[in-house]
């Protein structure tokens, strides 16, 4: 980026203006003063500004820029603009800006980043854009990448850094201890130094601190670890997440599948495959797929549309449960006024059920070990809450409409909803499961169908045998 080439290099950065403000958002005094410096094409004033800018702030910022501004801001900073803030930007915004940055300026950048940053970056670029990028990197760091880009999406070898230390298992303590301080292309910051053979099968780790407590004539052997957390490169980010919180681990080695040692995984990649798989989850129970805040209206329609249709289609089966009672109905107006609270408190007693399946399913705490104890449990809980429910409503019903029999036609169809709520709540979630079916994405759609079937069925039904209306 040759724009800035004949400014200054010693920019004081401007500290008068706060990046954030109490609350921990971007100052908008700020925004507007980087947005003036852009409108101006001041390079120096947004290098005084921003240049010196953490990563998370810097992407925080290019989100709050308009689509015009984000490329403009990208190269008035020239050299001085981070890269990896990249990938701190939602996933729309870092393809939009991207397209406007030149393949040779993207590969610049790139080449400053950890491999694992640079992978996250070039994941979803097309194929001609990714080529084009990696032919302008060094030939070590282009095999490095497509080795990563090689292995699925989501996995362990798309997440880790391959730049890591690695001894030979003859060293001496002094010996690594002298590498570490002369070789210039280690990992700007790691927790572990891994033990190889001649052709690179993982032996084992030692930890830093024991290496500063160990003399300098000891062989690295003696104070190595085996490494029995080691992950499979091919392996499920999810996965090896999990295992990070079950062992408390701070990093990881990956191995391929002859067992050699191909790249390591850190906690503040984890940590954010925590966050997207969390987020992930969210979105899919209500439906919304893996839309971001700055989506347009018709990639957000379109991402909708699908589940809605499909809820559609369960609504319309709960409307035929309906039609079967519609002589029921008229001769009882006050049945229609009640159906909605019984059907609201069955879908709402199921989503409970639900949520906590669907948890227990993504963190293996529910299982075939336990799911009877767990339903059994569930059972237990519906019937209480629909006692309580049940005499509330029944009472209110009565009351409302005077009329002793309909509180307790209420109060028994409140019961039984909540008893299948339970049910379906956990069953449905697990059923689709088995099936392969991610169940944060098809469990709402039918358990919110089967509690307003039930509901209604039950509601009506016995409101038409206690009474002996017509149906």
């Amino acid at each position: 980026m040759s724009d800035t080439a004949q400014l200054d290099d010693q920019i004081t950065p401007d500290s008068t203006i706060p990046v954030r403000d109490e609350e921990g958002h971007l100052n908008p005094a700020f925004i507007a003063a980087v947005e003036e410096a852009i409108e101006a094409s001041d390079s120096f004033r947004v290098r005084q500004l921003a240049g010196s800018l953490h990563e998370a702030d810097s992407g925080d910022l290019i989100e709050s820029l308009s689509e015009a501004e984000r490329p403009a801001y990208v190269r008035l900073l020239g050299d001085d603009f981070d890269f990896t803030a990249l990938t701190e930007t939602d996933d729309a915004i870092r393809l939009k800006l991207l397209e406007e940055l030149t393949n040779e300026d993207i590969a610049e950048g790139l080449g400053d980043l950890d491999s694992d940053d640079a992978v996250y970056i070039l994941e979803d670029l097309d194929a001609e854009d990714r080529a084009e990028i990696l032919g302008e990197l060094p030939y070590a760091e282009r095999v490095q990448l497509q080795k990563s880009l090689d292995y699925p999406e989501e996995s362990a070898g798309r997440r880790m850094q391959t730049e890591f230390i690695a001894v030979a298992p003859f060293w001496t303590i002094g010996q690594t201890i002298d590498y570490m301080r002369e070789a210039r292309d280690l990992p700007d910051s790691f927790y572990e130094i891994y033990v190889v053979d001649p052709s690179f099968h993982l032996l084992g780790a030692v930890a830093l601190d024991k290496v500063l407590r160990t003399k300098r004539d000891e062989k690295v052997t003696s104070i190595m670890t085996e490494t029995r957390h080691a992950v499979l490169a091919t392996e499920d980010q999810e996965e090896v997440a999990r295992r990070f919180e079950r062992y408390n681990l701070v990093s990881s080695a990956v191995v391929d599948e002859n067992d050699r040692l191909v790249g390591i995984i850190t906690v503040d990649d984890i940590v954010d495959v925590i966050q997207e798989e969390a987020e992930e989850d969210l979105r899919a129970l209500a439906g919304v797929g893996d839309e971001e805040i700055s989506d347009s209206v018709v990639t957000i329609a379109r991402s909708r549309l699908t589940w809605l249709v499909v809820n559609l289609g369960t609504a319309v089966l709960a409307s035929v449960v309906i039609a079967l009672f519609e002589d029921t109905i008229e001769a009882m107006v006050a049945l229609a006024v009640l159906m909605p609270i019984v059907a609201s408190m069955g879908g709402n007693a199921g989503t409970q059920t639900m949520t906590v399946a669907v948890r227990g399913i993504a963190t293996q705490e529910l299982g075939a070990r336990n799911m009877f104890r767990v339903l059994r449990r569930e059972v237990l809980v519906g019937f209480v809450n629909g006692i309580a429910l049940a005499i509330l409503i029944g009472l209110t019903a009565w009351a409302w409409f005077q009329s002793p029999g309909l509180g307790f036609v209420i109060g028994g169809a409140i019961v039984i909803n909540m008893l299948f709520a339970g049910l379906s709540g956990l069953l449905i979630p697990i059923a689709l499961d088995k099936l392969d079916i991610d169940p944060a994405i098809a469990s709402s759609v039918f358990v919110t169908t089967v509690t307003d079937v039930v509901g209604f069925f039950a509601f009506l039904g016995i409101a038409a045998l206690w009474f002996g209306l017509p149906f």
